[in-house]
């Protein structure tokens, strides 16, 4: 299928952006930045930006680089949907257009859920759902380059039980990066220097509810790979290769993170082992979308010539 470049180069970049958001998000909460800009919009009162002083700290300017990247975040939306709506073959998919328009509205969503976060003092159902978000927003940005790649042909479930297996995968993963927010607002890593505990719950317990549910996604995962490769090998075509690379995927981030974390779980939650622990749930967040795809391949219809006598 022919794609124009310029439209799928600009889903990529929003994919990226979007991931880049979160890196520096987390590292907005790893330094106790999360209140280095008091206020929103403005980041001091009657001050855009932030003002250097020499009794300043770094806090301001790491905080104001995060609400920053949502800026550019916002102008490679916008290219985007342009993009989608002016350039061809895409310009004449309304089902691509109703996607290009879900990254603009989550990054307005996410503008708001930042300035009421910063008005509540960084409380942790508020941070957590900032980052729920934005986690949401790499699967719809993942979910939109996959499908700029594939025709709008209805999809097909490749064996039976792929459809269990889509709920399964997403199901799981959603619990799984649920309750991983649940574990880093528990833990010293709420965002502010002065309170860096902000749930009061037993991070010890909720620690390891967050590593049952690894475990229980990590089974899913395996058993998708296992079905894909199956059927790989019985009803071989580019649509179950592909299938077998995305969960083939899936399976290398779910051990890289479960390494990850159970290290930074060993070595007393060391901030460099955290941040790419967020890193590689963005990554997984985004595999899980491309395999999720995957179980519902979309072909190019055929197109049948009229024979005339």
């Amino acid at each position: 299928m022919h794609v124009d470049r310029t439209t799928r180069n600009l889903s990529i970049a929003n994919l990226i952006a979007q991931i880049g958001i979160i890196v520096t998000g987390g590292l907005v909460r790893l330094t106790g930045s999360g209140l280095g800009c008091s206020q929103w919009p403005l980041c001091e009162p009657g001050q855009f930006t932030p003002q250097f002083q020499e009794e300043s700290s770094i806090h301001p300017y790491i905080e104001f680089g995060n609400r920053t990247l949502t800026g550019v975040l916002t102008v490679i939306a916008v290219l985007l949907l342009i993009a989608v709506y002016k350039r061809q073959p895409t310009a004449s998919r309304p089902q691509i257009k109703k996607l290009a328009w879900l990254p603009l509205i989550g990054i307005a969503i996410q503008a708001v859920v930042g300035g009421i976060t910063v008005l509540v003092d960084l409380h942790p159902a508020v941070v957590g759902s900032h980052m729920l978000i934005s986690l949401g927003l790499v699967a719809i940005s993942a979910y939109l380059v996959w499908r700029i790649d594939h025709p709008d042909t209805a999809p097909k479930l490749p064996f039976p039980g792929a459809k269990i297996l889509t709920a399964a995968i997403g199901l799981t993963s959603a619990v799984l990066v649920i309750l991983g927010v649940i574990v880093t607002g528990a833990g010293p890593h709420s965002g502010d220097d002065e309170a860096p505990y902000r749930w009061a719950m037993d991070t010890v317990a909720i620690t390891r509810l967050h590593s049952l549910s690894a475990w229980l996604f990590t089974l899913v995962a395996m058993i998708g790979l296992v079905l894909v490769i199956r059927h790989a090998k019985t009803s071989p075509s580019p649509e179950s290769a592909t299938a077998v690379k995305a969960w083939g995927l899936i399976m290398a981030i779910t051990i890289a993170e479960g390494v990850v974390g159970y290290v930074q779980h060993l070595t007393n939650l060391p901030e460099a082992l955290v941040l790419t622990h967020m890193f590689l749930a963005s990554l997984l967040v985004m595999a899980v979308a491309w395999g999720a795809s995957a179980l519902h391949p979309r072909v190019e219809a055929e197109v049948k010539e009229t024979v005339t006598a």
